[in-house]
């Protein structure tokens, strides 16, 4: 490789802080960093700023088959027969690898996606990191079980790999998404072919360089960049892989789904949207269900699938809730992602940041009440100052459709059964709250509420042991803890006789 094709695929990027990296721009294909077959690159935007980072190599369906032509020789004659204990070993030493780089990932993360640097560096990073460690501990722990047939007979069942499977990430959580999937995947013995979103590459293909340094062989990842409708259907319908993971909206998950269908019938996990109510009835501590409501919408600006963005507060203490977390919302600053006093950093994209403000209109036009917020902040990058909308009803846009920015409705309810009623008038189910000091009221409106997760007195708290997933439109199947496991392996029975 000359040395300028080495400056093209390892370029210096300049941080707002003023520190300068070393960035990998290529596509990760066989423990290499390679250009496209097309040569096609784009570039990847600081959404702070507007201004292009760098760019990247683009990613073509030719690009897929390099990549899971790797990956399938890779899982024929190396991965499978890696034994769990093993493969543990690789993923607690990319553990290991990530923490002693955790300021650059979270820098990256920052300086792509537009979220606090605190809060990648806090959370995000270490949040990636104990998945890792996690499904680090499974790789030698899946196995079958003998099963009682006949007393002639012998019966076991086997958990295998199913080889070859494709993940694509979303932009708003680019390190944890890819530890979701990774980890899991590679626990189970599984080879990878992952697309980064193409607005977030940068933190990813830092994780790659990761990858292989802690000796992963060649192969058993590989890491593209490129765009939803070209790489990331080529990797949906592509005939030799056999299971697709997806994270991203409904509307794109339903033509995985159908791609999936058409082609293989591959196997589809989906993590889809939402639209969560967040329950909050008139003996909760109101200072505790202010500060969950707050991050329970406006962390990562409002770009989580599981965001609070319907917020239902019992009437007799309406009041008092809203002039007080109107409150709160102001006193959490919106700003450049690198200041240390940051909450709220810009929305991930100029795309992103219009199709917040059309909802922003479209609720004011269908009648709902602009409490707060519901313009741009600054005069530079992708910046929308925190938005509240009060006096709504279940039939607005606003209460229906994922807006994916900082922006919440709050509704007044009377009754319990009212607000369950609210809580379902919708086509997602990813997660709901609720506050109240009464644990048989917690309890039961948890077990009525049709939602895959449901926080009481908290809001956001994901653990890597404790499934997540969806009802409804919000998706299939679930990632973490041990159930995670489930999507990666294959059940096979062996019936032996030991008679005539």
């Amino acid at each position: 490789m000359t040395a300028q094709a080495i400056r093209r695929l390892l370029p210096k990027i300049t941080l707002p802080t003023g520190k300068t990296l070393e960035v990998q721009t290529g596509l990760f294909i066989n423990n290499e960093f390679v250009e496209s077959v097309s040569g096609k690159r784009f570039e990847t935007i600081n959404p702070a700023t507007g201004l292009p980072i760098i760019t990247v190599a683009e990613a073509s369906p030719q690009d897929i088959d390099r990549a899971v032509d790797a990956a399938n020789e890779s899982f024929d004659k190396v991965w499978q027969h890696v034994d769990g204990q093993e493969r543990g070993r690789f993923l607690y030493k990319l553990a290991e690898l990530m923490t002693r780089d955790s300021e650059e990932l979270a820098e990256l993360e920052a300086l792509d996606s537009g979220k606090a640097f605190n809060s990648a560096k806090n959370g995000d990073i270490p949040g990636s990191i104990d998945v890792f460690r996690y499904y680090a501990g499974w790789a030698d722990k899946i196995h079958g079980k003998v099963i009682e047939t006949k007393h002639d007979k012998f019966c076991y069942t086997r958990h295998e790999p199913i080889g070859v499977v494709g993940q694509i990430i979303p932009w708003n959580y680019p390190l944890v998404m890819l530890a979701w999937k990774l980890g899991p995947a590679l626990a189970c013995g599984n080879t990878v072919v992952l697309k980064t979103a193409e607005q977030t590459p940068l933190s990813a293909l830092k994780a790659a360089a990761l990858i292989r340094e802690a000796g992963f062989p060649p192969g058993v990842v590989n890491i593209v960049s490129g765009f939803g409708p070209i790489a990331g259907a080529a990797i949906a319908s592509h005939m030799k892989i056999g299971k697709v993971a997806f994270t991203g909206s409904t509307a794109v998950g339903k033509s995985i789904l159908k791609a999936a269908a058409d082609s293989n019938l591959k196997k589809v996990t989906l993590e889809l949207g939402g639209k969560s109510p967040n329950i909050i009835f008139e003996d909760a501590d109101l200072d505790q269900a202010i500060r969950w409501a707050h991050d329970g919408i406006f962390a990562n600006h409002g770009q989580n699938c599981c965001a609070g963005s319907r917020v239902y507060v019992q009437e007799s203490v309406y009041d008092k809730f809203l002039e007080q977390y109107k409150e709160f919302v102001l006193s959490k600053k919106v700003g450049n992602p690198f200041d240390p006093d940051t909450y709220q950093g810009p929305q991930v994209s100029k795309a992103q940041f219009d199709r917040i403000m059309s909802y922003i209109e479209a609720g004011k036009k269908d009648g709902a009440t602009l409490y707060l917020g519901g313009e741009r902040h600054g005069t530079e990058g992708y910046f929308i100052k925190p938005t509240i909308f009060t006096n709504v009803n279940e039939d607005m846009k606003i209460m229906q459709e994922e807006i994916f920015g900082p922006v919440v409705a709050i509704a007044k309810f009377k009754t319990a059964e009212e607000v369950i009623e609210k809580a379902h008038l919708t086509k997602y189910g990813l997660a709901a709250a609720v506050f109240t000091k009464d644990i048989t009221r917690a309890i039961k409106i948890s077990n009525a509420l049709k939602a895959g997760t449901v926080w009481v007195n908290c809001y956001n708290i994901i653990g890597t042991s404790a499934p997540f997933g969806g009802f409804k439109e919000s998706g299939t199947g679930r990632e973490l803890g041990k159930y995670g496991l489930q999507n990666y392996t294959e059940v096979k029975t062996v019936q032996i006789n030991l008679g005539d």
